[in-house]
This record gives structure tokens, sequence and C-alpha cells, in this order.
């Protein structure tokens, strides 16, 4: 399970990077990459988005965990 959440956190970081890119530059790298709205570039906005879902359920449900210490 950690190992989809760190997959999960790679993608939200390559995915605010991206946003970061078309705030302040206009430039969509998915885009540029693979295309606009290609069947593969859909797919890689998909997963963005999934991932930020899985890690905000993933820090929700540590949330009733006692910390390490």
């Amino acid at each position: 399970m950690k190992y989809i959440t760190l997959l999960a956190f790679i993608l939200l970081i390559v995915g605010g990077l991206n946003w970061g890119l078309v705030g302040f530059f206009g430039f969509d790298l998915v885009a540029a990459l693979f295309g606009i709205l290609t069947p593969l570039s859909r797919l890689i906005y998909d997963l963005v988005g999934l991932s930020a879902i899985w890690v905000a359920f993933d820090l929700l449900r540590d949330q009733g965990k006692p910390a390490n210490r």
C-alpha cells in the first residue's frame, strides 16, 4: 500500500509542476509530449486526478492513527 501512495505522491508532484507551467508560462508539458487530449494524455490527467483522491483519503485515514514516537 505504501508503494501506491508513493506513486500517487510522485504523480501529484508531476501534475503540480505541469499546472505551474500552465499558470506561469501557458505551456502544458503533458499536451506537448503526448498531444492535446489524446488518449494517452487523458490517461495521465486521469491518473493525476486519481492520485489526488488517493493521497487525500490516505491523509484522512492517518488522522485517526497515533503518532509514531
